[in-house]
């Protein structure tokens, strides 16, 4: 291993609240040295932002927080401690810290360096860049282990994403065309030909739909949906409560996470709404169709398969923009403008590609 300096610069969150006050640069976090068996340690070349990374630093209470820690949960980078692992110094490598590992380790993805488990990489597809691998992880294998694990879909069923658009979205779009499944689609129609690029077979507007519960009711497909897929984190369950209309009674609804943009008294409403509709049993009114969150796991099988698909061009990866890693802020405020079409990467080394 060749030498590692002892500190480095790292976006560390330190208090509760959004992103330009709760994340600042620290530029004398300590570089892990501390390797156990199992462990790597990557020089970060790009990371990626996350709903989740800004929502952590917003919600959770200073009570049960692991602050100060490293913020962020996708990178890519190369390998300059192997460690005895699978890898070898050298190796480019993309991969991702997740919400129980950063609470442990307090690493995430937005510094230098970070040391992690050689079960959260794989080795960066050749024909990616840096950049483009840094967004890859988190979203695709919630797209696939929601699409694959939770809902087997197969080639002659629907799915119906809502949130076409989003980086969850725009991976599940694509490995459910690549499987032979009939894709229906929404997102605003500014990216109407962006959603239809990616494979939709079928585009709404939801800008013009009013309630889509109500349009789906409305325009059910002669064909029920197999799956319906809530990438968004919307609160309000209608659109599962209404789902017997276009849901097959075997289908299922599977969603990224009911998560509040705020918590106030309409959003514990809508909480308590959505827990209503999927703990009530079918005999008291509840919704007699399945409901599912994905709850995004580590595999280092489901990792390795993703890689194959990025490998082949099977999956691409979508950035939105780009921005320097002193420019950290500004990405966030990108992420909260909720503008994005694509992942927002932060270059951690300016000579990224």
């Amino acid at each position: 291993m060749t030498s590692i300096q002892k500190t480095q610069r790292a976006w560390t969150v330190i208090r509760r609240g959004t992103p330009d006050n709760a994340a600042v640069l620290n530029k004398e976090w300590p570089v892990p040295q501390d390797l156990r068996p199992g462990e790597v340690l990557v020089k970060v070349q790009a990371a990626a932002l996350n709903p989740l990374g800004w929502k952590l630093m917003k919600f959770i209470p200073g009570f049960i927080s692991w602050r100060p820690y490293v913020a962020e949960h996708d990178f890519s980078g190369v390998i300059v401690n192997a460690n005895g692992t699978k890898f070898k110094d050298g190796d480019p490598v993309f991969g991702w810290i997740d919400a129980p590992l950063q609470r442990a380790s307090k690493q995430g993805t937005l510094a230098e360096y970070l040391k992690i488990p050689a079960e959260h990489i794989a080795v960066r597809p050749p024909n990616l860049t840096p950049v483009q691998a840094a967004g890859i992880t988190l979203a695709s294998l919630t797209a696939y282990q929601a699409l694959k694990g939770i809902a087997d879909l197969q080639p002659d069923q629907t799915l119906f994403v809502n949130g076409g658009s989003t980086a969850v979205g725009i991976f599940a779009i694509q490995y459910a065309k690549a499987i032979g499944a009939k894709v229906v689609a929404t997102a605003s129609g500014k990216n109407e030909a962006f959603v239809r690029g990616l494979g939709a077979d079928e585009f709404i507007d939801y800008m013009k739909t009013g309630p889509l519960h109500t349009y789906l009711e409305k325009n059910a497909p002669s064909t029920k949906y197999q799956v319906i897929f809530e990438t968004v984190g919307f609160m309000d369950p209608s659109l599962f409560t209404h789902s017997a209309k276009y849901l097959a009674n075997d289908g299922v609804f599977i969603s990224t996470g009911p998560l509040p943009t705020k918590f106030n008294f309409s959003a514990l409403w809508d909480g308590l709404r959505t827990a209503g509709a999927v703990l009530l049993p079918a005999w008291l009114g509840s919704v007699n169709r399945k409901w599912k969150m994905v709850m995004v796991e580590n595999s280092v099988d489901d990792l390795q398969e993703l890689q194959k698909l990025f490998a082949n061009g099977t999956l691409k990866p979508v950035v939105d923009s780009v921005y320097e890693f002193e420019d950290a802020h500004k990405a966030y405020e990108r992420i909260l403008s909720s503008r994005a079409t694509g992942k927002i990467v932060v270059k951690v080394d300016p000579t990224a590609q």
